[in-house]
Order: structure tokens, then sequence, then C-alpha cells
């Protein structure tokens, strides 16, 4: 993907009930997840943001996202997007949310977008990049970032394994048994795994996800990379479609949801692909 540096925020003031949509970028683990919950004191990323936005509208604000993460999961590049409650300019909306959010939160930039985009049903599809530290000791820095492994992983094996997963299939094998989707069927568009020293690093791209899917095929990736499983493992339990067959959930603290795609029309600023704590690089 191209990097292109968005402009500065325009300051000139929008008419209350314009559609803004921001890239948002968040350290899960000082949340329970990216959704507000019904008990008093749960800590969100949406009520962080709804929070420091009100304050910007002196009013409430209610935001719209692309995808909901998990507790402790992070995000690279979340969008979301909601309808202005009052007159303000996508300066204000970013300097403003910035300044009132947790130092865990920050947007990136806030444009104006046609009533017709919405940041979950306007998505073509979704990424996400799951990160493991392959090394005897684990990083005091990087603890709550990247998931640790300590046994020697084979990517290259990994890969190959991972290549099961491509196309339009039944992914029952790797949904959360909370899932609530209507269907288990996800179309994957790319995925890969590689080596970058120290980090094991897996890609993968789809029209959406199923709730725990991504950490679940992660947790059976490397069942085959430390050997504990063959490399057709992955290809038979697609097959086999039962969740209870695969390995367990890989932690969370590993995973990104990196870059959502959208049509051209929109005009969204392109975002380098990430996180930053590796050399970017999408395949």
């Amino acid at each position: 993907m191209n990097v292109l540096v968005a402009e500065s925020p325009s300051s000139d003031t929008l008419p209350a009930d314009t559609r803004i949509a921001c890239r948002i970028e968040y350290d899960g683990k000082d949340f329970n997840g990216w959704q507000v919950q019904p008990h008093p004191g749960t800590v969100t990323v949406q009520g962080a943001l709804e929070s420091a936005l009100g304050e910007v509208a002196d009013t409430t604000v209610r935001v719209h996202c692309a995808g909901r993460t998990d507790s402790g999961v992070h995000a690279h590049a979340q969008i979301v997007h909601f309808d202005m409650p009052a007159s303000r300019s996508c300066r204000a909306w970013m300097l403003g949310g910035n300044s009132t959010l947790p130092r865990s939160v920050r947007i990136h930039w806030a444009i104006a977008v046609n009533k017709t985009f919405h940041a979950r049903f306007s998505a073509l599809s979704r990424s996400y990049r799951y990160v493991i530290e392959n090394t005897a000791v684990h990083s005091a820095l990087l603890r709550h970032h990247v998931t640790w492994c300590s046994r020697p992983l084979d990517a290259r094996l990994m890969h190959a394994a991972a290549q099961a997963l491509l196309g339009e299939r039944d992914f029952s094998a790797f949904r959360a048994s909370s899932c609530q989707a209507a269907t288990p069927m996800r179309n994957v568009q790319s995925v890969s795994v590689e080596r970058r020293g120290d980090l094991v690093v897996i890609d993968i791209s789809a029209n959406a996800f199923l709730h725990h899917m991504v950490r679940n095929i992660a947790g059976s990736l490397i069942a085959v990379g430390d050997g504990r499983r063959p490399l057709g493992w992955v290809d038979e339990l697609m097959t086999g479609r039962d969740r209870t067959l695969a390995a367990e959930t890989a932690p969370a603290s590993g995973l990104y949801l990196a870059d959502i795609q959208y049509p051209a029309q929109f005009g969204l600023p392109t975002t380098p692909y990430g996180p930053p704590i590796i050399a970017s690089k999408h395949n």
C-alpha cells in the first residue's frame, strides 16, 4: 500500500448533521473491548471516544465502527463515523477529541464524508495482523503488544498451512461458541505468515471475520509451526468444521486491526500498514 500522509484537518466550520469519518488507533490492553457495555464502570474504547467527542460537541455523540474488537485487542486503523450533533470543524473533532481522550487512544484524521458512507457496511474488506515474539525470554518492552512463544516456530510451514484458509469457506472450526453471526461463511482474500527477526507475523484479509476467528486461526498455526501438528492439519480442521478439535485461542495481546478497505469514491486517506512496532509491509 502506498503511504499517503493526510493533510491537516480543515478548520472550516461544517453544518450540524454532517457525517464525519475518523481513523482511530488504540492500545487494547487498557480496555474491555470496543463496544460500550451495560455494566457501570466498564472501560471501553467506544465509551472513551464518545465521551471525548461529546466534550467537543457539548452534547451526546454516537459513533459506529468498522469492526468491534475484543478486550485486549489493539487497532492500528479502526474506522468510525458519526453524524455531527453540532456545528464544528474537522480540526475541532480531531484536536479537541485527542485533548480529552486517554493517551492510549488517538484520532489520526477526521474528514467529512457523503451520507451514504457507513464505517461497517461500506467496508470492502478488513485486515488483521497477529504478531508473535518467538524468543527464549519474553521482551519486557513488548509484553502487552505481542504474543510470546518460546518454542521455535517454522514460519514457512505456518504459511503453507495457512493457504488452506483461502477463498469463501465455512469457518466453523475457528468460530467462538459465543459468536452471533448468522453464518460461518467468510471469504479470506489473502493470508501470509513470515518471520521478521524474532517476530513471526500473520497477516489475513477477509470480507468479514467471525468472533475470535483470527485468534483461533493463530493458535492452530502456532501448533503447526512448533511441530505439535502436521502441515495438513489446518485443512483437516476446515473440512471437519469442529471448533473443539482446533488449538486453543491465541492471546489477544498479539492481535491488531490493521486496515479497512473502502471504495475509492469515499476519498478516505490512505493509512500506512501497521502497527509501527514492526516494519510496514503489506502482502
